[in-house]
């Protein structure tokens, strides 16, 4: 009987996947690195002096002229971008659950080809949704409202994607037979047996709809004409465009960006454990 020898691996290879992981790294870090430089500086320095290198150390004082501007209304930009990040991936991600493990579990006439227009709808680019959005907002009386921007962004084709591959490699079949068995009804059996099972994988999702909300800039700029419902990337937008008038704006502007990224790599953080094993799952599958 043969036995096939180790693959061994090279210090070439080795050596040559380190280098591209070392690229890699300086490419994704440096901006942020040049954020936070640009953040601690005055005004006067972030043109007179070099991108990478601090000078005078002003984040404080940059910071407090950023949240007291205009009244603070940076503030209420935060929490706007809160209120639609957090309730839109968490509604979100319950109706891709619901959906998927619908699409996974249950067989019906139909299925596949409601999965294909799903897979399809991934394909549509958000850009081309936000023109027939605004439409039917405006027929409906919602636009300037946080309905605009919290009702379209609950909707997600790839959540429901991901769902459904989840659900198909965590959730026996034996487990909700079994629960079906002791009497337990479908959402009883949903929420009681496969969600527990799913939550590693619902994070993975909860993680993708929370960033796309967060980020999203086309559709508040569509639907919202109020200052006051604008989330961080749509005010900070509007500043940006004044700078040239109010150099002072630019400064606000970075420190601004700043600010906006820290919530982000928080929630990456924190939830970085369970955020790994559903990638993991989804990719067993």
């Amino acid at each position: 009987m043969s036995t096939s020898a180790p693959i061994r691996e090279s210090r070439v290879s080795r050596t040559a996947a380190m280098a591209l992981m070392f690229i890699l790294a300086i490419y994704f870090i440096l901006p942020i690195y040049v954020l936070i430089v640009a953040a601690t500086k005055p005004q006067g320095d972030l043109a007179s002096t070099f991108g990478l290198a601090f000078s005078h150390f002003d984040l404080f004082q940059n910071l407090g002229a950023l949240f007291g501007r205009n009244g603070g209304i940076y503030g209420q930009w935060a929490i706007n971008s809160v209120i639609y990040s957090v309730f839109g991936a968490v509604v979100g991600t319950l109706i891709s659950a619901l959906c998927g493990y619908a699409l996974a579990k249950f067989r019906f006439r139909g299925r596949e080809v409601l999965f294909s227009v799903i897979l399809g709808g991934v394909l549509v680019p958000s850009t081309a949704l936000a023109l027939p959005l605004f439409l039917l907002f405006s027929a409906t009386g919602l636009v300037n409202t946080y309905l605009a921007v919290f009702l379209p962004s609950i909707v997600s084709p790839f959540g429901v994607y991901l769902a459904r591959v989840f659900t198909a490699a965590a959730v026996p079949e034996e487990l909700l037979e079994s629960a079906r068995l002791d009497g337990a009804g479908e959402f009883r059996t949903f929420f009681s047996v496969a969600f527990r099972l799913m939550v590693p994988s619902l994070v993975t999702i909860f993680l993708f709809q929370f960033v796309g909300i967060w980020n999203n800039f086309f559709l508040p700029m569509v639907m919202l004409q109020k200052e006051s419902l604008f989330p961080i990337t749509l005010g900070l937008y509007e500043w940006n465009g004044q700078t040239a008038k109010v150099s002072l704006l630019q400064g606000s502007v970075i420190s601004g960006s700043l600010v906006s990224i820290i919530p982000v790599i928080i929630l990456f953080l924190v939830l970085q454990r369970y955020w790994r094993s559903g990638i993991a799952a989804g990719a067993l599958k």
